[in-house]
């Protein structure tokens, strides 16, 4: 009788969190060949495919989203159980920033994946701006902070891509407004610059009809057909329509969320809060390319 195993069970999940078998590979550590052989031997076991492969990576089949919660359920009890039997919990305090436009859903996944995993550490968590964290940081005033650049530097770890898009309410055509109204940060911070350096090589004349310290507030502004505004793919919805290159608007930029650390920390904490982000931000098994 065949069974699956958990280290089957652990490759399958890095390939299904990663959307690729090379990715899935790098991440925990083995060869591309040998990720291709465990994924054969879990497909033998299961007697169905678990993954559509195409030329842009694989997707999970239903047999794949049918074992992915209890591939993670297993995997995630047997490290628990571990950590209890070698008694090698961490303990004392973690500052982390998080921004406000990433807070509530993903904080509460981040949080509940740290707190299980490092159940004596107590985490002091800040929600606030992006622009803020690099000097919280610096400062010592957090350990560590996921925030949004344009630009990471060789210390911050990108763990999600987003690009920008200028977008309009479906319901409410402003293009033949002059000048155009825009719905721009009110804040001195990339997005705010890469709007307006959009807006001047488009030659477009604007006015600044709406400001906010938020991307939720620019949507708002969207939504209300109060002035077009840039925002990410991710927060883009079926209420807006995207205005590219055919509608006389130049490409901007893509956003970079990364993890930032300040200077004075504990590496564990910070190795062990970093893996439960990277988990959250880059897990996306429905909708893997």
């Amino acid at each position: 009788m065949q069974h699956l195993d958990s280290d089957l069970l652990r490759t399958f999940l890095a390939v299904a969190e990663t959307g690729s078998i090379t990715e899935g590979g790098l991440r925990i550590g083995r060869s591309q060949s040998a990720i291709s052989l465990q994924m054969a031997r879990l497909e033998q076991i299961v007697d169905q495919p678990v993954f559509h492969r195409t030329g842009r990576g694989v997707t999970l089949t239903d047999a794949g989203k049918q074992l992915f919660p209890v591939a993670r359920e297993v995997t995630a009890r047997l490290d628990a159980t571990l950590r209890d039997l070698t008694s090698t919990s961490l303990s004392g305090t973690l500052r982390l920033g998080i921004p406000d436009d990433h807070g509530r859903t993903k904080l509460t996944q981040i949080v509940g994946r740290f707190v299980q995993a490092n159940p004596q550490v107590q985490l002091d968590v800040t929600c606030s701006l992006s622009p803020e964290f690099p000097v919280m940081l610096s400062s010592g005033r957090l350990d560590l902070a996921v925030y949004e650049v344009q630009n990471p530097s060789s210390s911050e770890e990108v763990v999600f891509e987003d690009t920008t898009h200028w977008v309009s309410s479906k319901h409410r055509n402003l293009l033949e407004t002059d000048p155009l109204p825009v719905a721009l940060f009110d804040r001195a911070c990339w997005w705010r610059d890469a709007a307006i350096k959009s807006l001047s090589a488009s030659d477009k004349a604007f006015r600044v009809a709406y400001s906010s310290q938020s991307v939720a507030g620019v949507k708002a502004a969207v939504e209300a057909g109060v002035a077009v505004g840039l925002l990410g793919r991710s927060s883009i919805d079926g209420s807006m329509t995207i205005l590219d290159e055919v509608h006389g608007f130049s490409p901007t930029p893509s956003s970079k969320l990364v993890v930032g650390v300040g200077d004075q920390q504990d590496a564990n904490l910070i190795n062990s809060m970093k893996s439960a982000i990277r988990a959250v931000y880059q897990r996306q098994p429905e909708t893997i390319i």
